[in-house]
């Protein structure tokens, strides 16, 4: 269920894999996501099995209507009514988990130790060309935060990720580290390096997972088998 945990001050930062969790083919095992055909129930018990395994309650663990975007939206507590449509959240709160799903993006996962801010970011292909993770990082600074660490989550690699001529250089242009070639020659874009760019342009310490999802088969991938679930990558501050 869990993989790649780690821990800076009272942050904690962990990822899921696929495994362990309620949900039927080809769904299997570990969907978090709630908006890919799975059956409501086992995903509400799969979140329900992801917030005892990081040890809070269901309601303490905030998702968010991912949408490729750059929107930000602050946490103070469960939401009232429907998640916002936005694809990063920013929270202050200890013991208030944050939440991204992927299946191909990079999920981000942030914090100020010190300062007690944390973040997490959905980083697509839109998303970082929106400037989605800049975005994040102003919300985090706009509460306080000055030294920042992110951890990146699996996501696929440029190798994998073959896309149009005239995508990689409409990406390329905004954010140059993305362009990238796959293994057969052919245009395409490294998001990861995309995002590890700009969190270090803005003065991050990044540590990279280096798990391609089209490659692994413990994460999920959209681009390798089309209908499939989503992982997540989480973030949260221990209450003292």
């Amino acid at each position: 269920m869990l993989r790649d945990t780690s821990v800076a001050g009272s942050v904690r930062f962990a990822f899921t894999d696929r495994h362990d969790g309620v949900s039927a083919a080809p769904y299997d095992s570990l969907n978090l996501g709630g908006h890919v055909g799975d059956d409501p129930a086992a995903v509400e018990q799969n979140r329900e099995l992801l917030a005892t395994a990081i040890g809070l309650r269901r309601d303490a663990v905030s998702y968010m209507n991912q949408v490729h975007g750059n929107a930000v939206a602050v946490v103070d507590g469960p939401w009232d009514g429907p998640a916002p449509e936005v694809d990063a959240l920013v929270t202050t709160q200890p013991g208030r988990a944050l939440a991204v799903l992927v299946a191909d993006c990079v999920p981000v996962l942030l914090a100020d130790p010190e300062a007690g801010v944390v973040a997490v970011v959905h980083a697509g292909r839109p998303g970082l060309k929106a400037g989605v993770v800049p975005a994040a990082i102003a919300a985090m600074r706009d509460l306080g935060a000055r030294k920042l660490v992110a951890k990146i989550g699996p996501a696929v690699c440029g190798r994998c990720y073959e896309v149009p001529e005239a995508m990689r250089a409409d990406v390329a242009a905004v954010v140059p580290e993305s362009w990238a070639v796959t293994r057969q020659g052919t245009p395409s874009l490294d998001v990861p390096a995309g995002v590890v760019a700009q969190l270090r342009a803005a003065g991050a310490a990044v540590q990279t997972a280096a798990t391609c999802t089209v490659e692994d088969p413990h994460s999920y991938s959209y681009r390798r088998d089309g209908v499939t679930g989503r992982f997540a990558g989480v973030a949260w501050m221990s209450q003292a």
